[in-house]
């Protein structure tokens, strides 16, 4: 079902500041920004290898990054895996009783599909499932 570690989704109070340690230190690929308003968040994205670094910034403060922060500071806010197909894989997740925050796939950067499933279906690890904006 799974492809590959789409990116990582790290919570930040503000990109501008974040920025610089993935890109000036570590030596990262900048991508660019984004608003993905229906979440309530500004993006960065950095490029490492395969995969990528999702900041996450709220814009709101009644986003689900903006209460993550407020209740464990920044840090590692999801996983996100990449698959072929998110409806198919939605329903072949319920299917096996995963318990699913999004039954329906939803707008995420990058004009991507996205869907959370519920921490307490993954050992308490967020986890975000997404089909590349490019289908």
């Amino acid at each position: 079902m799974t492809k590959k570690i789409n990116h990582i989704g790290i919570a930040v109070k503000n990109l501008e500041t974040a920025i610089p340690f993935y890109r000036d230190v570590l030596g990262m690929s900048f991508e660019g920004t984004e608003d993905v308003a229906e979440q309530k968040v500004r993006v960065a994205f950095l490029q490492v290898g395969e995969s990528r670094i999702e900041l996450l910034e709220p814009t709101a403060v009644d986003s689900p990054v903006a209460k993550f922060l407020e209740k464990n500071g920044e840090g590692i806010h999801h996983l996100a895996y990449e698959v072929e197909d998110i409806e198919q894989a939605l329903e072949a997740l319920d299917a096996q009783g995963v318990r699913l925050i999004d039954r329906q796939p939803r707008k995420g950067a990058h004009n991507s599909q996205i869907a959370f499933l519920h921490p307490k279906a993954s050992g308490g690890v967020l986890t975000e499932i997404c089909q590349s904006g490019n289908h």
